[in-house]
Formats: structure tokens, sequence, C-alpha cells
């Protein structure tokens, strides 16, 4: 016979294994949708069963061992299709007394100088556990025993000792041995009880010494500590305040100095300059989505900085210069209303225009028309309320003087101003300030030629004298309606009426109510369609708008004055119906009229102003009543 090396044999071994290998599946192929759920119901159904049957089996233990034949055992093991075994999890079903676990305490400390860790005597012992072989004899001389310590001590009750014997399965050889470690047994039982309770009642006492002497350490601490420090009084408290914010005040007026760039929202909570920045973004995009000016102005007086303002005329200008003629409008009117409400100062508004004046040449390159960008957005800042145009012209000119861009700034401005009021009134507000185009062009520049090309020679003629002033005789009522329908039915631009008014009015008759009556009911009355049903042409009080916003200029008993004009036109027209709605819409979205204007009009008890009063007021019932649910609504948010 040929022997062969193990290598050998094991290479044969595998060879013979891969020829009759017997595969426990065989091969499957992809699976129909109703073999598959045939497969889920059957191994739901063996699941079933597995559970049934080990609840059986818990039932038949704790009947007894009668019943532990039939069931149980590894014959009951289930298996399934694949072939493998299933052992069901059996719990032991040793009843737990639960009084014993009351009894459990903390181990104390061990003796290691009595630990015993292994039982005496012979190698046999070890079968017989913790207890040991060693066949502890009672004592006869009355010599005191040392009790070893038992870590299982706790699991022992003084009055079960014969069932704890009963219960432990330990190997015996002879009649002799079980009874000498059962009486051994009974004797360490005793002994590890009374063990257990001496060191039960040592824990017990050094704890409570220990307590004792934490108790007196806490006690005593404050007392040493606070036996050199003297009583607190009011005059001590503010003395050692007035100490501690001297310190701040010094460590701040040194981090300062070290650092003069080091603004002061650094060292103390207050918000930085990009976050006060992002705040003035979201104000200025709410203000020009929905443009409401009082909740504008609100939200800014809410900030809170008047210090840090210019951060927001800044943004403001930012956003706006490429946008629409109307979004630079409405952002040259929050900052007239800001500097007018006093919310915002003119050194504030100055600095911001500063910054953005400072880099205007290099964003020229970009925006061409740039100069007059700015304009519409400065050009509010002239009127009443606003900065005097001396003060104005010579704060934008500063950082453009250099440059030769200065010349070109305020010609715009002018020019703009004049949309708004005559020429002999911007004329008279640039010799008021004191301005000279020597100030603003550069010495070889030809000024003549300059106020020629740009169509402002108004600033180079001679103010009229106050004789030409009060040669002006005053108009009647009717006599200015006649004119300003004569003007309107001509397609006469705002301009065209401004110089007319200019011409033939003095400063007081534009202020009086007469005035302000026949204006606004000759453009009312323009703007009325008379078909079937009468309605009103929007567009012509919206081309009228300037004209009114300049004369009435926000004042509330102007607004209350144009409010009767419009209530004697309904009036005269016989009511027609929607009609004073549709002119009360206009005027409030257009920002001609206020709330407050309407509000005061409908409350007005006046006798003068008593005729087609209710019929009005019951007309425009539901514009109030969307006025006062707006209202609240904004104040809600």
């Amino acid at each position: 016979m040929i022997k062969l090396s193990r290598s050998w044999e094991k290479i044969f071994k595998c060879v013979d294994l891969q020829n009759n290998w017997v595969p426990r599946r065989g091969d499957q192929g992809p699976k129909t949708l109703e073999q598959i759920h045939r497969e889920a119901q059957i191994e739901e159904h063996q699941q079933h069963l597995r559970v049934q049957q080990q609840l059986l089996t818990k039932q038949d233990k704790r009947r007894g061992p009668a019943g532990s034949s039939s069931t149980g055992g590894r014959g009951s093991q289930g298996i399934d299709e694949a072939g493998w075994n299933t052992v069901p999890i059996v719990r032991s079903s040793r009843p737990i007394d639960t009084s014993r676990l009351s009894k459990i305490t903390k181990a104390g400390a061990m003796d290691y100088n009595n630990q015993v860790l292994a039982p005496a005597g012979r190698l046999g012992g070890w079968v017989k556990g913790s207890s040991g072989g060693s066949g502890s004899k009672p004592n006869d001389t009355g010599r005191p025993t040392i009790a070893t310590v038992n870590r299982f001590s706790a699991l022992q009750q003084s009055s079960s000792t014969d069932n704890f014997d009963t219960r432990r399965v330990v190997p015996s050889r002879s009649s002799s041995s079980r009874d000498r470690s059962e009486k051994g047994e009974r004797d360490r039982g005793d002994r590890f009880e009374r063990s257990d309770r001496s060191d039960r009642n040592e824990r017990s006492e050094r704890s409570d010494r220990s307590e004792k002497s934490d108790k007196s350490d806490l006690i005593e601490k404050p007392e040493r500590s606070d036996r050199n420090r003297p009583p607190i009084t009011k005059r001590s408290y503010s003395k050692k305040k007035k100490e501690i914010v001297d310190i701040c005040e010094i460590g701040v007026k040194s981090l300062l100095s070290l650092n003069p760039s080091l603004h002061l929202w650094h060292l103390i909570n207050l918000p930085s300059e990009e976050e006060f920045e992002k705040k003035s973004k979201a104000i200025i995009e709410e203000y020009l989505h929905i443009n409401d000016m009082k909740e504008a102005l609100q939200c800014v007086q809410e900030l809170e900085s008047p210090k840090t303002l210019h951060i927001f005329v800044r943004s403001g200008i930012e956003s706006t210069l490429e946008r629409s003629a109307i979004a630079r409008e409405h952002m040259g009117m929050l900052l007239y209303q800001l500097v007018k409400a006093g919310t915002l100062s003119k050194e504030q508004y100055c600095k911001g225009l500063h910054e953005i004046l400072e880099i205007a040449e290099d964003m020229e390159i970009d925006i061409p028309h740039i100069w007059q960008y700015l304009a519409e957005l400065i050009v509010h800042m002239l009127h009443d309320g606003g900065i005097p145009m001396g003060d104005l012209f010579r704060e934008v000119a500063k950082p453009l003087i250099t440059i030769g861009k200065a010349g070109l700034l305020l010609s715009d401005l002018l020019s703009l101003l004049c949309k708004g009021m005559s020429r002999r009134k911007a004329g008279s507000l640039w010799r008021e300030g004191g301005l000279s185009w020597k100030e603003f062009l550069p010495e070889e520049k030809d000024i003549n030629q300059f106020v020629t090309e740009k169509k402002v020679e108004f600033t180079v003629g001679n103010e009229s004298g106050p004789e030409e002033t009060s040669s002006k005789t005053e108009i009647s009522f009717d006599d200015l309606c006649d004119q300003f329908d004569k003007l309107i039915k001509e397609k006469a631009d705002n301009q065209r009426i401004f110089d007319w008014i200019e011409a033939n009015l003095d400063e007081k008759q534009m202020i009086s109510p007469l005035f302000i009556r026949a204006l606004m009911k000759s453009i009312c009355h323009s703007a009325v369609v008379f078909e079937n049903p009468v309605r009103v042409d929007s567009e012509v009080v919206q081309n009228r708008v300037k004209v009114l916003t300049k004369y009435l200029n926000s004042d509330p008993q102007r607004e209350l004055q144009a409010l009767y004009a419009v209530q004697a036109l309904m009036a005269k027209l016989a009511q027609p119906p929607n009609l004073l709605r549709t002119f009360f819409d206009v005027l409030y979205d257009e920002d001609v009229i206020s709330e407050e204007a309407f509000y005061e009009w409908e409350s007005s008890k006046d006798p003068a102003e008593q005729q087609g009063k209710g019929v009005a007021l019951k007309s425009v019932t539901a514009f109030f009543t969307w006025l006062r649910e707006a209202e609240e609504e904004s104040e809600s948010n």
C-alpha cells in the first residue's frame, strides 16, 4: 500500500467531495408572484406553530416533571425545509423570591488577609462549590472563630438554610462526606450571618462619622472664610460697583487707544455693521415691495441706532441705483421723510451719501447715467423740511470737486427740481443759499457756456424785487377754477402749471384753502368720464399727482380741504354711484391723501361742509372698513 503525504490526502478528499457533492438546496430559478406569496404564507404558518410550541413547552415545565417527557428536549425541535434545526430558547422555570432582594446590601471592604480563595484539604473539595470541602467542625473549645467573607452572603437566608442545601446539586461519594458537608454548611451559614451583620454595623458607623465630618467641614469653611470679610452695606456696595465700572471704562479706553479702528460694537453686545446692514436691506426691500411709508418709518425707528443710520442710507442708495425710476423716487422720499421726522440726522445722511459719491466715478463705467440716478435720489431733500439747498449742494460737491463731477450732478439736481417747482422759485433758493458756480466748476470751465448747455440760466439771473411780489393781486375761487380748467383742457404739462402759479400767485395764496380747493376740483373734474355709467379715468389723476403733492405738502389741513373739494364736486354731479369711492382709492394709493386726513374728514362736524356729507359717507363705507382692517392687520403683524 502506497502511503501518501498528508497534503496529498487533503487534495484527494477535496476532489472526492467535489465529485460527490450533493447540494442541500436545488437550483432555484426565478419565482413567480404566486410562489412568493405561497412561500410567505407557509413561513408565516410555521412561525405561528413554533410560537405555539414554545408556549406549550413553558406550560408543561411549570406543571412539573411529569409532562417533560411529552414535550421539550431535542425531539421537539423544529426542522425547516432547508434542513436546519431550530432550538427553542428555554428559560429557567426556577421561581424568584422577590423578598430576598430587599436584603441585598453593598459589600463592605474586603479583608485580604482572611480571604479564602480555595477550599482547604483535598482536591476533591472543589466540587463542593464556594462552601469548600474542609468540613468545618464545631468549636468545642469556645475559641472565637474567624469568619471568612463570602461575596454571595447577601443572597443567603438564615431561616432557609435547609432549602438552600436541597436546591444545590453537589455530587457526593459517600454518606459520611455528605453529612460532614451539610454540617459544615450549617456552621458556615451561621458564621456568615454573624459576620455580615457585624460588617453592616461597622459600615453604618463609618458612614455616619464621615457624614458628620463632611457637614462640619462645610459649616466651618464658610465661617473661616467669612470671618475676615467686612459686612456689606449700601455704601460699600455702591463703592464696589463704581470701582468695577471704572475698571471697565479704563479697559475699553485702553483697547480703543491700541486699535483706533476697533468699533464699540466689538466690545459690547450690539449688532455688528454686517448685521445692521442686513436689517437695513430687509426693511428697504419690504418698503419697495409694499410701498408702505408709515410701516417703513416705524421699522427704522425700531432699529434704535441713530449713530449708524448712514449704513441705512448707503444700503438704500445702493439697492435702488440701478432699479426703476419709481424705486428711486420712493427711496428718495423715504430718506426725506426720515430727515423731516428727525429720525435720520443730516450728518448721518451726508455720511452715507459720501460713501457712495466717493466711488461714483468708478461706478460710472458700469452705470453711464449714474449722475442722473443720484439726482433722482437726492432731489427730494430740497423740499420743505429737508436740507437747505446751500448746505446740501456743498456737502454733495465735497467728494466730487477734485474729479470735476460736482457741476454735472448739481445741474441734474436743478433740472429735476424745476419739474416740481417754477424756475423762479428754484433760482431764489439758489441765491438764498449763497451758491455760485465758481465753487463747483474748475477754473478753466466757462460758466456761461455751462449754464446755457445745462439750461440753468435762472441761477445767474437777478432776483425779483419786493415790489413785484406785492403787485400780485388776489384771484377769486371761480377765476382760479377757470384758469386751471383751461390749462388742463389744453393738456398743459405740470411744468407749465407750475410756471403759471409761480407767476400769478404769491406764497400766501399758494397755501390758502381756496387755492387748494380750486386745484383739486379742476383735476378731479377733468378725470370724470361722462358715460353710462359715469366713471373715473384714474390715469388723469395719476398724471397730476406731482402737482397735488407739491402744494398739499403732506399737510393734514390742506389734505382735508382737498377732500372737501371732492365732496362738493360729488354733490354738484348728483352723487354718481361708486365715483367717490374710486377717487378715494386713487388718492390713497398714490399717497396724495394720508389716512389721518381721511379719518378727520369722516369725523368732521363742520356745519359749512354738511351738504352731501351723509350720502358721501354712505358711499364710502366699504372704503373705511377696508382701511381699518388693513391697519389692524399691520399692527398685529
